[in-house]
């Protein structure tokens, strides 16, 4: 490789890094400037972080996590006592197993919505089991180095869900194999609004918020409103569970 396709490769590198770090700077304060001159008032004084908390059967494992993620100044990592202010915790796993399962509910359960699966393996009968616990983001384990795992975990802070496609793919079959053997003539439940269908429809595309937005000309707080008035009210976790939801009653 030339010496000026390597230089253009690591700008290429710093400016990715640059990027999700501003993201990370205005997750925590949106009223932070990207410019990089001098900075007053609130910016000056600190801005809170992502509080992250990892759980995993060996230490290695969370050892690597931690390493991965502490390189971000925007994340900030806890332990497991749970105190005040952690956004989302990420569990690592080789496999589901019960032992897997308890400990996604617990977390949910607890209040903690935003929840982050790595995982090595997933059979196709425990993915909608661990949607349904409230997991929105999932990533392979041979995936999530630095960049994924940060991606992951700032996605689970916005709220957003966050399924590799091959793993999506898996949970339109196994939901569409249940609509298949529903009972015939089973009446569809009223529960969605034709807006609240479109939204879902393209969540279940892999459309993120700014996507759905921009595809159906609604503003992003609109899309975020839609979903957050459709999870609350059918009391769906977040937003793979809501897709979930109407593909097995049959809207989407």
């Amino acid at each position: 490789m030339l010496p000026a396709d390597t230089h253009r490769l690591g700008q290429g590198s710093e400016r990715e890094e640059l990027r999700m770090q501003q993201a990370l700077d205005h997750r925590a304060d949106p009223t932070r400037s990207t410019h990089h001159g001098p900075r007053t008032g609130a910016a000056r004084r600190g801005t809170a972080r992502v509080v992250v908390e990892i759980h995993a059967s060996d230490p290695i494992s969370k050892a690597g996590a931690a390493h991965h993620l502490c390189q971000y100044p925007g994340i900030a990592l806890s332990d497991e006592k749970r105190p005040e202010g952690v956004a989302v915790a990420v569990v690592i796993a080789e496999s589901v197993d019960e032992t897997v399962l308890q400990t996604l509910r617990r977390l949910t359960r607890g209040g903690l919505g935003n929840v982050v699966l790595v995982v090595g393996r997933i059979r196709e009968s425990q993915l909608l089991e661990v949607v349904e616990c409230g997991v929105g983001t999932i990533l392979w384990r041979h995936e999530a180095d630095a960049t994924r795992l940060l991606q992951g975990v700032l996605a689970a802070a916005r709220g957003d869900g966050n399924l590799p496609t091959d793993l999506l793919g898996r949970l339109l079959t196994q939901v569409g194999r249940m609509q298949r053997s529903a009972t015939e003539g089973t009446a569809v439940p009223v529960g969605l609004s034709e807006r609240e269908t479109d939204v879902l429809r393209l969540v279940a595309d892999g459309l993120d918020t700014t996507e759905i937005a921009a595809r159906l000309s609604y503003s992003e707080r609109t899309v975020k409103n839609v979903l957050h008035g459709l999870t609350s009210r059918l009391h769906l976790r977040n937003r793979a569970h809501a897709v979930a939801y109407a593909l097995r009653e049959g809207y989407i």
